[in-house]
């Protein structure tokens, strides 16, 4: 197993996984303290992982990084991309050529490649599977979200194509839509800031509004096993208080 991973959804699917018997492979852009911490967690509950920085930006790295696994570790049965793109709302004129083209490199190239390189491998095997993160933003644009929502959407369409090619030939590719607040310090409190991040668990509280990671990683789990007479090809998850993207009210166009 393979996963893109913070102390949010990646690293708490890792560790899902690392419990039910896989080697967890993780991997994160930098932080190289954080990323052997969650590879220690798991291996002081008893599970197998591994850590490697990752930049998906970079000519062949996310190649080079599958067929090390697939050599030194084992087969990929289940590659979670949890890789984001977004960067935070900036208007049409403050979001530059740099950022909106290294948001396409990061949520729909990054897949892409991935893709290219595992898929054959698992199809050959015949089976395995490619979970993708995504959220609201692949559903809807927002004012300030062109790089993220126009990136994000892209990836939504990719997990269609590739569904339509591979899961004929056993892999099955699911998109999920975390449409919410996710409790995650390297993604959400990084955003924030301590204080600010503080505040949606004090007013909706741990288990009452805020998306759990560690009961996502459960819905994982679960995509990853079904039987291919039911597979799951795309999820749209939130927590039970939170309006969903469709209720939301939306900017007037003009």
């Amino acid at each position: 197993m393979s996963s893109c991973a913070g102390a949010g959804i990646g690293g708490t699917v890792g560790a899902r996984f690392a419990a039910g018997g896989y080697h967890a492979v993780l991997s994160r852009r930098s932080d190289t303290e954080g990323l052997n911490r969650l590879v220690g967690d798991i291996e002081a509950a008893g599970g197998k992982a591994t850590g490697r920085l990752l930049n998906a930006v970079e000519p062949e790295g996310i190649e080079d990084l599958i067929a090390e696994v697939e050599q030194d570790i084992g087969p990929i049965h289940t590659l979670v991309y949890n890789i984001g793109a977004q960067v935070g709302n900036r208007t049409l004129t403050e979001t530059s050529h740099k950022v909106f083209e290294r948001r396409w490199r990061m949520s729909i190239f990054g897949l892409f490649r991935a893709a290219q390189a595992v898929c054959p491998l698992m199809a050959g095997r015949g089976g395995g599977a490619i979970l993708v993160t995504a959220s609201t933003a692949a559903m809807r644009g927002n004012p300030g979200q062109h790089a993220h929502a126009s990136a994000m959407a892209a990836r939504r369409m990719l997990c269609q194509s590739l569904n339509a090619e591979f899961a004929s030939q056993g892999v099955h590719i699911a998109h999920i839509i975390v449409d919410g607040t996710v409790d995650a310090p390297d993604t959400l409190g990084k955003m924030l800031g301590a204080e600010r991040f503080a505040e949606p668990r004090a007013t909706k509280g741990a288990h009452d509004g805020l998306i759990l990671p560690e009961q996502i990683a459960e819905t994982y789990w679960h995509l990853a096993h079904q039987h291919r007479s039911t597979w799951t090809h795309e999820l749209d998850a939130r927590a039970w208080s939170d309006q969903a993207w469709w209720n939301h009210q939306t900017a007037t166009s003009i």
